[in-house]
């Protein structure tokens, strides 16, 4: 069964940032995946991004974590 956006929620916390929405009709491509709505997470230090969970309006459309050199990282997302 597909997560849903209150269970990612749950399991990795607010997002820092969000960009679009579930409404946007805009899509963008990042990562290979194409999306309408990005939550972002931030590191320690509150600049740094460290994550990025991409929606294309209900639908996951990718979880990804972003390392320092800017390389992005298909990350599954915890289960229970």
């Amino acid at each position: 069964m597909p997560l849903d956006r209150g269970t990612v929620a749950k399991r990795l916390g607010a997002p820092a940032d969000q960009v679009g929405s579930v409404n946007d009709p805009r899509t963008r491509s990042e990562h290979g995946v194409r999306f309408n709505e990005k939550w972002i997470y931030r590191g320690e230090d509150g600049e740094s991004v460290e994550r990025v969970v991409l929606w294309n309006r209900y639908d996951l459309a990718g979880a990804f974590r972003l390392r320092p050199d800017g390389t992005a990282e298909p990350e599954p997302l915890p289960e229970g």
